[in-house]
């Protein structure tokens, strides 16, 4: 039987996980701190890790890099950003979970791991780059920006070009900033430039330089982007509109590794890492012979695409509160409190700006905000709209899922069984008591209303001790 250690200081959730892997065939051994697992790991050898960051004697993270375990090792995380999650694989482990975990997630990686490989060796993290602690606000647990983060976590530590998209304020520049700095060449240059913000005609020397006079105007020699970014990172934003006669040239470098400047006939050897992105979608403009074909596969070595803030909505709230707390801090003032009704707001709103739209707006309600809380009015305003209006008046359906996703949250890991029993009974005496409130106390029209027999309705308000009484006009 394959064992495996879960190492959290939560009884919850290694009950949860405990459970699950018990189900999948594994013995399980528990350790609430590393000590702890160091015991465990005494008594015989282990198949697989899940370990925790945060432990009340250390640091998870650190211990994996320390060679302290043996085997494949699973991250649990709280964290949502894509710094720690690169973090993580350079540490050595096989993969992460953020919490709270997807058990079918947990169910998957245990097949990962049914062949028995053994845990990367210390070798395999020499001249992985050290990096800042992280600083990122590219963050979210939704399933896509978890995937986005897996897949950036794997490249970072390369030299593969990586081809960004996504729609305009989803953050690509963010993404290739966060790639540079947590890459082997994060003590060098990282070098950005739009290519739809400078006109063709200056593009070309941007790029790659000019010797003396090249053309007219240019009365010294100048650096190109290439050169300034040699032993670093170049990243070419909105790739998809750069001239047809530039991208030959940028292909050419790509395949050879150096540059021309304008006027010149001479090759200068670069070491660019290239990171480009676009919002448009690049083969649409390779059928219309808009973009070469050939340049397109060199760019699109490794491709990650960033989802628009409408398709990962729960990832909202937590954004606007980080956004708000940095606008808060700029201002030195104390951050308002977001109300429940106003994140409802705005998870609802479609947010075609994306995330830098959703920055702006949280700037100008730390800013406008008269009280100590942001209400829906407040965010309605922000956003342009009247409060009133009907399509922003939260639907029961929103209102049900708002409230029982609080509720669950708070129920915490270990309440797994009679759940619909349990909701049941907290939400059918309150709808009972609303509607005996409407029809004045009248138990035959409160059945008509409900749809249900009129001696059923009496064992429900004898069931929850309800006086119908009360409720005559």
């Amino acid at each position: 039987m394959m064992r495996a250690l879960v190492v959290d200081d939560d009884q919850g959730i290694r009950w949860v996980l405990a459970r699950v892997l018990k189900e999948e065939g594994f013995e399980v051994l528990e350790a609430g701190s590393l000590a702890e697992a160091e015991e465990q790991q005494a008594l015989g050898a282990v198949d697989v890790v899940f370990l925790d960051v945060f432990l009340p004697d250390g640091n998870g993270m650190s211990a994996l890099s320390a060679g302290m375990f043996q085997a494949p090792v699973i991250m649990l995380t709280a964290e949502t950003t894509f710094g720690h999650a690169a973090e993580a694989y350079r540490a050595g482990a096989m993969e992460y979970l953020p919490k709270p975990f997807d058990l079918n997630e947990v169910r998957r990686l245990t097949e990962r791991v049914r062949p028995a490989s053994s845990a990367p060796s210390k070798d395999a993290n020499i001249d992985k780059p050290e990096v800042a602690p992280d600083q990122s606000i590219i963050l979210g647990r939704s399933e896509a920006m978890q995937h986005l983060f897996r897949t950036l976590g794997r490249v970072a530590a390369s030299d593969l070009t990586v081809l960004i998209t996504g729609e305009s304020g989803t953050g690509k520049e963010l993404v290739a900033q966060e790639l540079h700095r947590l890459s082997r060449r994060n003590t060098e240059a990282f070098v950005a430039i739009n290519t739809a913000a400078i006109p063709a005609e200056l593009l070309e020397s941007e790029l790659f330089g000019h010797v003396k006079g090249a053309f007219t105007g240019a009365d010294k020699a100048r650096v190109g982007r290439f050169e300034q970014a040699d032993g670093g990172t170049l990243f070419l934003d909105e790739i998809g509109d750069m001239p047809a006669a530039l991208q030959s040239k940028l292909l050419r470098v790509l395949e050879t590794g150096t540059i021309q400047r304008v006027g010149s006939s001479e090759d200068t050897q670069v070491n660019v890492r290239l990171l480009a992105a676009t919002h448009q979608h690049l083969q649409k403009k390779i059928k219309s012979g808009h973009f070469r074909e050939d340049l397109y596969y060199r760019l699109n070595v490794i491709a990650v695409h960033i989802p628009p803030l409408r398709e990962r909505r729960d990832d909202i709230p937590e954004l606007a509160t980080v956004f708000l707390e940095k606008a808060a801090q700029e201002l030195s003032m104390t951050a308002p409190i977001l109300l429940d009704d106003a994140i409802g707001l705005l998870q609802r709103y479609d947010w075609h700006g994306n995330v830098r739209e959703l920055k702006n707006v949280m700037r100008r309600l730390a800013v406008l905000t008269p009280g100590a809380s942001i209400t829906l009015s407040d965010v309605a305003l922000a956003l342009g709209h009247d409060a009133g209006d009907k399509e922003q008046i939260e639907t029961l359906d929103e209102a049900v899922t708002r409230c029982l996703r609080t509720y669950m949250d708070q129920l915490g890991y270990a309440e797994a069984t009679g759940m619909h029993r349990h909701l049941l009974a907290m939400v059918e005496p309150a709808l009972l008591r609303l509607v005996l409130e409407k029809c004045d106390g009248n138990q035959l029209k409160a059945a008509d209303m409900l749809g249900l027999n009129r001696n059923t309705v009496r064992k429900l308000i004898r069931q929850y001790e309800i006086n119908p009484v009360y409720f005559k006009a």
